[in-house]
């Protein structure tokens, strides 16, 4: 394949924006917010889950506080007709009497025991409101945290996509003017060697590999036309000569 070293040295130009649009392209995937962001949403997960069950908690010990005072109620409104009962006289039996009397005390028995069952709800339904206290804070704490970092990355993503977009228009303009086959190879060549498609000869090195041309890859070089495009023979890229090449 032939072209004009001006076609081949621009073919250096478009290899350069390239590889500039894969810096710009691993930055905006390297950030360290995205680690920062999946690191922090599933902590944001994991509060979220433990304030749904102190939620929960709080909720059932709300009615079960409800429903031991109600009992306790109960008992207390039972005991109070059945002394008024005792008061009133109106119960003559002696038998009765005892019966009335007994069951006021044990009225009073139940009454303690249920007063102690409301206590100890309400103890555990305070630690559960304390503990939704204490979740909401840490949910919204960590939910703040993730906002930044979510707008970091977010302003870096404008950074990197406003340069990327001005060099992929530098990178129209030029490889426009490079020739249909040569640019098609080019191409072809940058898919199969991991980005790199052209590489400069430079100082008798392909910059492409990286390695020294020998006496014979050299000579070959030299004898060849300037228009001849030359390819590296260790790394087949594209070997662009240029003023530095040590010719």
């Amino acid at each position: 394949m032939n072209a004009a070293p001006a076609d081949q040295i621009r073919l250096l130009d478009v290899q350069a924006l390239d590889v500039r649009l894969s810096q710009l392209a691993h930055k905006r995937k390297s950030l360290p917010e995205h680690a920062e962001i999946e690191s922090l949403t599933k902590d944001l997960a994991q509060l979220r889950d433990l304030l749904v069950a102190s939620t929960t908690e709080e909720s059932d010990t709300a009615r079960e506080q409800i429903k031991a005072e109600q009992d306790v109620d109960q008992v207390r409104q039972r005991a109070v007709r059945d002394q008024q009962r005792l008061d009133s006289g109106s119960v003559s039996s002696p038998k009765d009497l005892e019966n009335l009397q007994r069951e006021i005390v044990s009225l009073a028995k139940r009454q303690g025991d249920l007063e102690d069952v409301v206590l100890e709800v309400m103890e555990r339904r305070e630690s559960a409101q304390e503990r939704v206290a204490e979740l909401t804070e840490r949910v919204s704490s960590v939910q703040s945290k993730t906002n930044d970092a979510a707008a970091r990355r977010d302003a870096a993503f404008e950074e990197f996509d406003g340069e990327a977009a001005t060099v992929t228009k530098e990178r129209e303009v030029v490889a426009g003017s490079i020739p249909a086959d040569l640019l098609k190879l080019y191409e072809k060549l940058r898919v199969q060697q991991g980005g790199v498609g052209a590489a400069r000869l430079y100082q008798r090195r392909c910059e492409g590999c990286r390695l020294e041309l020998n006496i014979t890859e050299v000579n070959d070089v030299k004898a060849a036309s300037a228009d001849t495009v030359l390819r590296c023979e260790n790394c087949h890229r594209i070997l662009i000569r240029t003023a530095d090449s040590g010719l």
